[in-house]
């Protein structure tokens, strides 16, 4: 059984930094390119300073920005709209002229994509390979701070370190209410205490590849480019700032994963990619919950994965036809209560790195889980209540214990106690309440 310890994991970066960038050159991208981008955001946003637009498009001012947009004005696509003296061209404000608005409509035509500069695919594969997360290592005391509130078998505990240190795949099976995605999680607390960098967008054939995701992304603290907004994208900044420093990711699909959802997502109206899961994941965890309900059949969805892990490399397609190769730095983890053999053949199960049966607890796991979740919920624990429970709604009805009832049964109890108006307890007229609302013969 795990065993509570205190103390904190710290954070630790990549030893990875994005090179700062002094120059057009030094984008890898086609100064015509980015004069559409910018020529698309004046497009949607009207008028903006000098320093807003290289904000907007997460490029320097100094030597980048302030380059292309005399060239605009030279070519008569842009003018300035007003000035604050001796502020410099950054706090000029511009607007679109009708010309640039022809060229912009144009540039939409082709990709409406109006953020952040991307940065070159390979770029973006090379930066992967250098932050690659099997530097991890962890230990039988760091196992145990990460899983210090769940109670598991030492037999099982035993298995888990090694799986996470392996940082390829992990397949977790046994009985719904065990601990199979808690413990996933705690994985991805782990994960997340480390930092990296990963770009806003990549640069692929002329075509734009959205990587970096509010939603599953978790920004980090970034003293390499702290100050003012506008004054991060002068010239004192210290690195490229296309690029976002983020907790290491700890992805999570379900019932929604289709075989379409693990390649480059083309958007016929907006004309630019979005990033597949295992490529927003690069560098930290994916995991595939409740593993076997997808629409999709198992065996197509396991297959769609035999190249990546045994590699490390994935391929994707580009509506145009053209398939590249992208690092598949992920720890995969797969979540399923369905058997095994419903799932999986021989083959495939040799590709899983490691194979743990989460299963049900013992009773006296059962009786400290119960003791833990009675003291987080302020309901007061006494052996005779448990007894009385495992004796009556338990044993005698031959039902599995499960990690999941003791809270539960206990926010039973909790319910009941508030409509009733008297103490939470462990008496047996508020379990057998408890009980006869929570458990179902099926």
């Amino acid at each position: 059984m795990a065993t509570r310890q205190t103390g904190q994991i710290g954070n630790m970066d990549s030893g990875f930094s994005p090179p700062q960038i002094n120059n057009l050159e030094d984008t890898g991208l086609s100064p015509l390119w980015l004069q559409d981008l910018i020529l698309k955001v004046l497009y949607f946003r009207g008028y903006l300073t000098g320093f807003k637009i290289a904000e907007e498009i997460a490029l320097p001012f100094a030597g980048v920005v302030d380059q292309l947009l005399f060239t605009l004005k030279q070519e008569k696509s842009i003018e300035v709209k007003s000035s604050q003296g001796g502020l410099g061209d950054g706090a000029y404000t511009y607007g679109i002229t009708s010309a640039g608005i022809i060229r912009a409509r144009e540039a939409l035509d082709r990709s409406q994509y109006a953020g952040q500069a991307p940065v070159p695919f390979e770029v973006y594969n090379e930066a992967i390979r250098r932050q690659k997360s099997g530097k991890m290592t962890v230990t039988t005391r760091t196992m145990r701070q990460i899983l210090s509130q769940m109670v598991i078998s030492e037999t099982t505990f035993q298995k888990l370190g090694p799986a996470l240190n392996s940082g390829t795949s992990i397949f977790m099976y046994g009985p719904p209410g065990n601990g199979k995605t808690s413990i996933a999680r705690a994985f991805g607390n782990l994960v997340l205490s480390q930092n990296m960098y990963i770009p806003y967008a990549l640069y692929l054939d002329g075509q734009v590849i959205k990587v970096y995701d509010a939603v599953s992304h978790s920004l980090a603290p970034d003293t390499e480019n702290s100050g003012s907004s506008t004054g991060n994208l002068r010239s004192n900044t210290r690195r490229d700032p296309r690029w976002v420093k983020i907790r290491r990711p700890f992805i999570v699909v379900g019932g929604e994963l289709t075989l379409e959802g693990l390649d480059l997502v083309f958007d016929d109206t907006t004309k630019f990619y979005e990033a597949p899961f295992q490529v927003k994941a690069n560098g930290g965890i994916l995991l595939i919950d409740d593993f076997g309900r997808q629409q999709v059949r198992p065996r197509d969805l396991l297959n769609r994965w035999i190249v990546p892990l045994e590699n490390r490399l994935d391929y994707l397609r580009l509506h145009t036809g053209r398939k590249v190769e992208v690092p598949f730095d992920v720890l995969i983890v797969f979540s399923t209560n369905l058997p095994p053999k419903d799932l999986v053949d021989e083959a495939f199960l040799r590709r899983l790195r490691h194979k743990i049966e989460i299963g049900d607890p013992s009773f006296e796991e059962f009786r400290e889980i119960f003791k833990r979740v009675s003291q987080v919920k302020r309901v007061e624990y006494n052996d005779q209540g448990l007894a009385y429970l495992l004796q009556e709604w338990y044993i005698k009805r031959n039902r599995k214990l499960r990690a999941s009832h003791p809270r539960d049964l206990l926010d039973q109890i909790l319910d009941i106690s508030s409509y009733l108006s008297v103490p939470p307890t462990m008496s047996r007229d508020m379990l057998d309440r408890a009980a006869k609302a929570y458990f179902v013969d099926i």
